[in-house]
């Protein structure tokens, strides 16, 4: 048995099933699709509700948000394994929705019109970089190592920046972000399709389905986080200030 890059162990192989292979991705961008959505409306809706804005931006609510968010991603990528599949997929829908509160900020420092500009230019983007990330011979391992600890270095300067409030590193952080997240889409996306590969080509009983449910969501949560991620840096380049 050969642990998989989301903490699920895959099935041993047999016979190949590219069927099951076209399946397993498709459920991987059906759910990363839907968390997408869910997180617009729940930015949108509140939104337009200014009482709800004005609570969520005073106090420690917002604060308690970042919380809840952070908790949920180290819940679902350290205890994936003693989770069913429903209540996976629950925190990851639940954790898109608190994205979509702590987006909804985005509305009070940058036009709706941007935002919906820089939605689709970083959706255009995504779709490039993910279909390259798919069909490219090449192995994108090195990439995502370069670009994982490149993260890293980026989490950092950041923190580091609330104290300094340098533009110039504010900037430098922002471009070299919208890199780091090019990258990590097209290795994201390759470890999905060796995932599919793996799955397709192992055992097809009970534990084997509920293993590729989980894997799903997982797969699922890598590539959503890439995407608001570059969505974000971007917005940061392109959006355009109230």
């Amino acid at each position: 048995m050969n642990p998989n890059p989301y903490g699920v162990t895959q099935p041993q192989p047999l016979e190949s099933n590219p069927a099951l292979e076209r399946s397993f991705i498709n459920r991987v961008y059906v759910w990363m699709a839907i968390a997408l959505s869910v997180t617009g409306l729940v930015a949108a809706a509140t939104a337009s509700n200014e009482q709800f804005m004005q609570a969520l931006v005073t106090g420690p609510t917002f604060l308690l948000l970042i919380l809840a968010q952070l908790g949920t991603v180290l819940v679902l990528s350290f205890a994936i394994s003693k989770l069913s599949s429903g209540v996976a997929t629950g925190l990851f829908i639940g954790y898109a929705a608190l994205t979509g509160l702590t987006f909804s900020t985005l509305f009070m420092r940058y036009t709706a019109e941007s935002i919906a500009s820089v939605f689709f230019i970083t959706a255009g983007t995504f779709a490039i970089v993910s279909v390259f990330g798919f069909v490219t011979k090449a192995d994108l391992t090195k990439v995502g190592n370069l670009a994982l600890m490149a993260l890293i270095g980026i989490i950092l300067a950041s923190l580091v920046n609330i104290f300094l409030q340098s533009s110039a590193l504010y900037w430098i952080v922002t471009y070299v972000s919208v890199v780091v997240f090019i990258g990590l889409i097209a290795y994201d996306t390759q470890r999905i399709k060796r995932m599919a590969y793996g799955f397709a080509n192992g055992d097809r009983g009970d534990q084997a389905m509920e293993l590729q449910s989980k894997a799903s969501v997982m797969g699922a949560l890598a590539l959503y986080l890439d995407f608001i991620n570059l969505f974000l840096a971007l917005l940061r380049i392109f959006g355009g200030r109230r």
